[in-house]
């Protein structure tokens, strides 16, 4: 069977196209790498020529708000477009836990223009909302950072590895399209806050974590509940113990060990 994957060459694209291909698919990995472009349209027509599935993984490269939502209108538009043509029997999107519930944020009202166009193109579809990547961390707490201090909400997160993702995207491509939202899901939850300090202790970051209810997550304050899922989700199986062991940040931790 020939699935596409919009954003094939990226963070989850890569793994995704490798599991698909592992069982004997035909895998086009879309990309402008590899001569498909969502925002022009180049290569469109002929990467999904015989496609029953397609699999979008691609993201704004910017968060601003005119920006992210140019991108989602414009990249969806033309790929839903192009499935119509194609005869797509199934579209699966990735979006994000608390998408429905962050509108004060302009990167989240991107990604809930992008899944109404999913909603109402026609096309059986699946919207998988994950959780945010246990690589995200360090990024966000960046994001966060007010000179020796980092100042996050204490919202609950229940945080999921990007190789359990991929493994749920491969999973919900292959099957019968839920005209819905599933969601996914760690196996475990904390606070943001929290985990941002676990993590910070692990790799001897020395600056403080401060807990507040007012900080902003991409432009938007938290309720408790915003960044976890409201019903039953599909969980990964790498908690964050594990996803640290196998990570970047644990190598370069025992390096440093090494060297002292």
């Amino acid at each position: 069977m020939k699935i596409v994957i919009i954003g094939g060459t990226g963070r989850i694209g890569s793994k995704v196209t490798a599991r698909l291909r592992a069982q004997g698919h035909e895998v086009v990995a879309a990309a402008p790498a590899t001569g498909v472009d969502v925002l022009t349209g180049e290569g469109l027509d002929a990467a999904l020529a015989g496609a029953r599935i397609v699999v979008d993984l691609a993201n704004s490269p910017s968060f601003e708000d005119a920006a992210a939502l140019d991108f989602f209108r414009t990249a969806g538009r033309n790929l839903l477009a192009a499935e119509a043509k194609a005869g797509v029997s199934h579209h699966l999107a990735l979006s994000v836990v608390g998408t429905d519930r962050l509108s004060a944020s302009g990167y989240f009202r991107a990604k809930q223009a992008q899944e109404a166009l999913v909603r109402e193109s026609g096309i059986p579809y699946t919207i998988i909302h994950s959780t945010q990547f246990f690589e995200f961390l360090p990024g966000i707490i960046q994001s966060a950072a007010q000179g020796t201090t980092i100042r996050l909400s204490p919202a609950l997160v229940q945080p999921i590895a990007s190789e359990d993702v991929a493994e749920a995207v491969a999973r919900f491509a292959l099957q019968p399209p839920t005209n819905g939202i599933v969601e996914i899901a760690g196996p475990d939850r904390d606070s943001l806050s929290g985990l941002a300090q676990r993590f910070m202790s692990r790799i001897e970051d020395p600056r403080e974590v401060i807990a507040d209810v007012h900080a902003p997550y991409f432009g938007a304050e938290l309720a408790t509940d915003t960044l976890v899922p409201a019903n039953a989700a599909w969980k990964g199986s790498l908690d964050f113990e594990h996803w640290l062991a196998c990570s970047e940040f644990a190598a370069g931790y025992d390096q440093l060990h090494k060297l002292h």
